[in-house]
């Protein structure tokens, strides 16, 4: 596995393609538009995504899929909801020895199905790996300690994996739970966005550790209604990435819960914005596999309430905080 090709130019797409340079494989970044691949090349940094971080001169942008679509391994990095779409166009052009390798955090809003089920949908004769985990790109990019998991079923083609992608500043640890290492990715955008919420709206520090561990304690209950082993939600791709993603405004779904808690609203937030941030979509799909298996989710619903169902923030705390009193290992707020 020398040649790994990143589809998505964002600021994770870049970050990975960067990691990827750096352990000595060769390396094309796919972005949709041919300005953005030409100023890549130009410029060697990612204005619009990472700027003033420099990219390796082994790294080459383009717009081609097909050009792309050739490669050992393909890191998907494109936004969630983009993944069906993207998939298809990749499709005519890619080997069933490539590796696929799932680096976006989501579920599809249309069919609530995980990243793996689309891919397996589309490209079933491909080897899928999951990467995911507490790693803000910016950091990740310019070489600072990080962990990440690595899910994948085939443990052989997993070691591979882990030595062309690792660095000593980058370490992936290999799991098998491809269903597990995805879950807590989804649903810790959307607590993100609670988490932002209550320090836009000066809630308080107490509410936001409360939150924490009962949004745990949701992920917990989706990923034993799917399937995911509790090991790996209390691991790096789950528990690890709740810590990162809600208690720092460099989260893009802590930042906008933020300002939606400071009375902002929401379309002009998304305006402002060039990154997708992944949780607005994510609460819609989320709720909806908690309706069909009967699971309680109060955080994730209270935060698809702001988002999609006109719900003033302050009635979503509200309806939060008259919920019954209960036994912690019984679940729910």
């Amino acid at each position: 596995m020398t040649r790994i090709n990143v589809i998505g130019a964002g600021a994770w797409g870049t970050a990975l393609a960067i990691t990827a340079s750096n352990g000595g494989n060769e390396v094309l970044l796919w972005t949709r538009q041919a300005e953005h691949a030409s100023a890549l090349n130009r410029d060697k940094t990612n204005r619009k995504y990472l700027d003033n971080i420099p990219i390796p001169d082994g790294i080459k942008a383009t717009a081609d899929l097909a050009h792309a679509a050739d490669a050992d391994v393909l890191l998907l990095v494109v936004p969630a909801q983009h993944v069906r779409d993207t998939l298809n166009r990749l499709k005519p052009n890619l080997s069933p020895e490539t590796v696929l390798v799932m680096c976006a955090k989501g579920i599809e809003q249309d069919t609530s199905r995980l990243m793996s089920e689309v891919i397996k949908e589309i490209t079933p004769e491909n080897t899928l790996a999951i990467l995911s985990g507490p790693n803000f790109a910016r950091e990740i990019a310019q070489g600072l300690p990080a962990a990440a998991t690595l899910a994948i079923k085939d443990a052989a083609i997993g070691a591979t994996l882990v030595k062309a992608i690792g660095l000593p500043t980058f370490r992936p640890y290999l799991s098998d739970d491809i269903t597990g290492a995805q879950i807590g990715g989804a649903v810790k955008n959307v607590l993100a966005i609670a988490c932002g919420v209550v320090s836009g709206g000066r809630l308080g520090e107490n509410a936001r550790a409360a939150l924490i561990t009962r949004g745990m304690a949701e992920i917990l209950r989706l990923g034993e209604k799917l399937g995911a082993r509790a090991e790996t939600l209390m691991g790096l791709s789950g528990l690890g990435d709740v810590v990162l993603t809600c208690s720092s405004t460099a989260s893009r779904n802590f930042s906008l819960g933020a300002a939606l808690g400071q009375g902002d609203i929401l379309g002009e937030i998304l305006q402002q914005r060039t990154a997708v941030t992944e949780g607005v979509y994510t609460a819609s799909a989320i709720c909806q596999l908690a309706e069909k298996f009967n699971i309680e989710m109060p955080i994730c619903f209270a935060v698809d309430e702001i988002l999609n169902g006109g719900i003033a923030v302050s009635s979503a705390v509200e309806e939060l905080l008259a919920r019954p009193f209960r036994d912690e290992k019984l679940a729910g707020f």
